[in-house]
């Protein structure tokens, strides 16, 4: 009888500590978590006027930005987040010819079709095509993206290749619906870094005609 009261205390001593350790990690996780949504809302993001806001879609123009980009044969959102992420963090976090650290910005731009696929890093705005390092990496290159309108959408958790063909078809069905007519790829904009699992912003844009004159049906 001694002997199966050592052990039950003993059990339920394990169980105490795994329920010690299970609340540390929970809470770790937790406060992780609000760091990095502190930390992304510190984030500078792309500047844009909001023309129109309706329940299920916006309308914002976008003035020209100074990027850093890739180019790459990626089909798949998966394929091309990897590699171009990679390409442009090293560029940013120094891999450039004066050993700069430049500032993460948000979103990043992807453009992800059946010809050329596309990653991009918004440069801060203090930064321009003459002030920026030159990348070590042939595969970075810098340039200015057009002004445009584009059409948005929004939506929350972790994207995949599935969401964005599922959004970007509702998009281009809005627009049909309301008679604006759309003059590009749809692209997607994402806000937050990987390991980030709450709060998760992701946008598909798509550009548009846009003139002050259009009446929405």
């Amino acid at each position: 009888m001694r002997l199966l009261s050592i052990e039950l205390k003993i059990k339920q001593i394990k169980m105490k500590i795994i329920i010690v350790l299970m609340v540390v990690a929970t809470l770790a996780i937790i406060l992780f978590q609000s760091f990095t949504i502190m930390s992304s809302n510190k984030v500078e993001e792309q500047k844009y006027s909001l023309i129109l806001k309706e329940k299920d879609f916006e309308i914002r123009f976008y003035p020209s930005a100074t990027v850093a980009s890739i180019s790459s044969e990626a089909k798949t959102y998966k394929d091309l987040s990897g590699s171009g992420f990679r390409k442009l963090a090293g560029y940013i976090f120094g891999g450039n010819e004066t050993n700069t650290s430049i500032a993460m910005t948000a979103p990043v731009h992807m453009d992800i079709n059946d010809s050329v696929s596309s990653m991009s890093f918004v440069m801060p705005s203090a930064y321009n095509e003459e002030n920026l390092p030159k990348p070590n990496n042939s595969d970075v290159f810098i340039h200015k993206t057009p002004d445009e309108y584009v059409a948005v959408i929004k939506f929350g958790g972790f994207a995949s290749d599935k969401d964005l063909l599922h959004y970007a078809q509702k998009l281009y069905n809005i627009l049909s619906e309301k008679g604006i007519s759309s003059i590009g790829n749809a692209r997607f904009l994402g806000y937050n870094p990987p390991f980030q699992l709450v709060n998760r912003r992701n946008e598909i844009i798509i550009p548009v005609n846009w003139e002050k004159e259009i009446k929405l049906k």
